[in-house]
């Protein structure tokens, strides 16, 4: 008698992470993300693009947020949604320059934030030259 595994306390999670701000820290973002994902009824393939968007966001704060040691991701879990914070506190890229892109667009960069627009449900920018940035996505639990 194989019975599907109740995994208690579903909703509600919070898991706070601190990375350093270097290329070889965002696979533990990945596998830290990955490990809440599942904790809810996510798709192989929904974890996979939400591993892709965090690494995906994690080398936009390596590569553009000049002056911060460290990466700060947040996931929250509801019953219905993973919400991801991925924070700076670098000198960052012109709000402006975080737009949603065309892939036929001809110019250098700004392929992530496209993917993390594909792959996630909602996105926001929070920028701000002193303080950093703040990049919240969501992704819903499709059943």
């Amino acid at each position: 008698m194989n019975q599907p595994i109740a995994h208690p306390n579903r909703s509600a999670g919070l898991v706070e992470l601190r990375i350093p701000s270097k290329a070889e820290w965002v696979a533990v973002a990945r596998l830290a993300v990955a490990a809440v994902a599942n904790r809810l009824n996510f798709s192989i393939e929904d974890i996979e693009d939400v591993k892709l968007a965090v690494a995906e966001a994690c080398t936009n704060c390596i590569q553009h947020a000049h002056g911060s040691d460290q990466i700060e991701i947040t996931c929250e879990t509801d019953s219905d949604a993973l919400t991801i914070r991925v924070r700076d506190y670098g000198q960052g890229t012109r709000p402006e320059a975080i737009q949603s892109r065309r892939v036929d667009e001809p110019r250098v960069g700004g392929l992530g934030v496209f993917l993390i627009r594909s792959l996630m449900d909602a996105v926001e920018y929070d920028v701000h030259p002193e303080r950093g940035t703040n990049l919240v996505m969501t992704k819903k639990v499709t059943a």
